[in-house]
């Protein structure tokens, strides 16, 4: 099973009334939810770890995730209000507004006994969690106890308008990069965390740092990846009519541990020897389930049955 542990909240989608009017539709989001729900609608066994609230929001966030296949038994449901974003779209960038003082998900607590971890093949993490002491702390202690036997994924999804200490958030990234077998981030969270370093550079910093397989995501420029036995790979995004780019790194994410698990190579030892096929195989198909997802509005990640054959 895959083991995704984050944010959970519900994102305002900007959209229009029938008289032309600007308005606000909710619907479920959060980065390690999204990729939860992703990996699961591609037929991994995936569960969810993070707080949930009990109110309106929270049982929309529980049934939206429950109705892909997510298993949230590990998942910690308060009483403690939903986190709210609120999305605005400009260009190909979406911007948000969080709403996120003592909620479900930022007051989450890690349990050892409330988290069992046997038969996890991987955990990932990442996104706004990372950005507060408290939820950094309480998912180090989960990392930590995981590792000995779980592939640890990251993607640092950074939200730069939550960051107070840019250096000492750096600096936990960093840290949590030192942790990760597997380190995803788009091209704007790189020059966010390495300004104009080389790609390959940084790759290869994280790799001697303890990651096998850095990738980086670049939006129409699909992505590369560099692996400590295969050398950089790359891959091509596939041209789509985009509706908006909501939740495509989710998917990308997602579509890459799936991928990775139908090739049997998610497990630390197995994605240590991972080919360069593979890995291309894995990437392609990451920038088409990203793809699909920027063509209709939110994070709606595909399912495996609304993908053409020739995806995989």
């Amino acid at each position: 099973m895959l083991l995704s542990c984050g944010d959970a909240l519900i994102d305002f989608l900007p959209s229009k009334t029938a008289d032309g009017r600007e308005a606000l539709t909710p619907a479920v989001g959060g980065s390690c939810l999204n990729i939860a729900i992703g990996s699961a609608r591609l037929d991994v066994p995936t569960g969810f770890v993070g707080g949930i609230s009990t109110d309106t929001f929270g049982r929309m966030i529980a049934d939206h995730a429950a109705e892909s296949g997510v298993d949230l038994s590990r998942a910690t449901r308060s009483n403690r209000q939903a986190t709210l974003a609120f999305a605005r779209v400009t260009g190909t960038e979406t911007q948000y507004a969080f709403y996120d003082a003592d909620t479900a998900s930022r007051n989450w607590t890690y349990r050892r006994d409330a988290v069992a971890l046997d038969g996890i093949t991987c955990l990932h993490t990442g996104s706004t969690t990372l950005v507060h002491d408290k939820g950094a702390a309480e998912t180090l202690a989960l990392i930590e106890d995981a590792r000995p036997n779980v592939t640890i994924s990251l993607d640092p999804n950074c939200r730069p308008n939550l960051v107070r200490d840019e250096d000492a958030y750096r600096a936990r990234m960093l840290a949590f990069c030192g942790k990760a077998d597997i380190v995803k981030m788009s091209d704007v969270d790189f020059a966010y965390l390495f300004g104009d370093e080389a790609y390959a550079a940084r790759a290869e910093a994280l790799m001697s740092g303890g990651a096998s397989l850095v990738v980086i995501t670049r939006g129409n420029d699909g992505a590369c990846a560099w692996h400590r036995k295969t050398g950089p790979i790359a891959a091509e995004a596939p041209v789509v009519n985009v509706v908006d780019t909501i939740g495509a790194g989710d998917s990308f994410q997602a579509a890459l541990l799936a991928a990775l698990h139908r090739l049997g190579r998610i497990a630390r030892p197995r994605l240590g020897d991972v080919s360069a096929a593979e890995l291309t195989r894995a990437l392609s198909f990451a920038c088409k389930c990203a793809a699909f997802t920027c063509t209709r509005p939110g994070a709606d990640p595909p399912r495996s049955r609304e993908l053409p054959a020739d995806y995989w």
